[in-house]
């Protein structure tokens, strides 16, 4: 009996000892580890890729934001987003898709409705936008309705607009739209795009220098 209960008491000492040590390598030593080459090497990724203006931070270039105003470049349409309707106490945002199919007449009229409303806001007096130059990206949402960037289609289509109502040139503007493109990653992964945050921020510090 004696024998026994050294024996279960040795296994207990061993198991804590071994609990103790696992709990310190995994739940402290590895996390810092990993922390600190994440802020060594990608420090920007690591914190959430923050975007900065005026001194302080307005969004991530990972996540797309809705209700920029008239005189600025517009993202995707985030048909996926909704409110939270379980906990009303916070208005938290829902990412995701609309989850109808191609042919669901109600997404046919989202489309169509959508496509009028880019030909009608990025008309301007001298320029005309036609359905046919309607890119794909300005009439339907992303999976999870986030996407920050556009297509460089989409932000040329806007040029016009942006330059009128902000008293540019369209050269101006399509220059900004420029110097904001990116290519595909790596050089074939993905397609061309345009983040609209940084290029809204672009936009108001040119306008600002007049």
């Amino acid at each position: 009996m004696n024998n026994s209960v050294v024996n279960s008491a040795r296994l207990l000492g061993a198991g804590l000892r071994a609990l103790l040590v696992l709990t310190l390598v995994t739940g402290v030593i590895y996390p810092l580890v990993v922390t600190g080459f994440a802020q060594g090497l990608f420090n920007g990724k690591a914190n959430g890729s923050e975007v900065k203006a005026d001194g302080r931070v307005v969004g991530s270039s990972l996540i797309g934001q809705q209700g920029y105003g008239p005189d600025c470049f517009q993202p995707r349409p985030a048909n996926g987003l909704g409110e939270n309707s379980v906990n009303t106490r916070y208005k938290l945002i829902l990412s995701g898709a609309t989850n109808l199919s191609a042919d669901n007449k109600d997404l046919i009229k989202q489309v169509q409705a959508a496509k009028a409303k880019v030909v009608r806001e990025n008309s301007t007096a001298d320029y005309t936008v036609r359905p046919s130059q309607v890119p794909a990206d300005a009439v339907t949402s992303s999976g999870s309705g986030l996407d920050p960037d556009i297509s460089p289609a989409y932000a040329d289509l806007q040029v016009h607009r942006v330059a009128q109502r902000n008293g540019l040139t369209v050269a101006q503007v399509r220059k900004l739209v420029d110097e904001h493109t990116e290519g595909r990653t790596l050089g074939f992964i993905g397609e061309p795009r345009v983040d609209v945050l940084e290029l809204n921020i672009a936009l108001k510090d040119l306008v600002a220098k007049g």
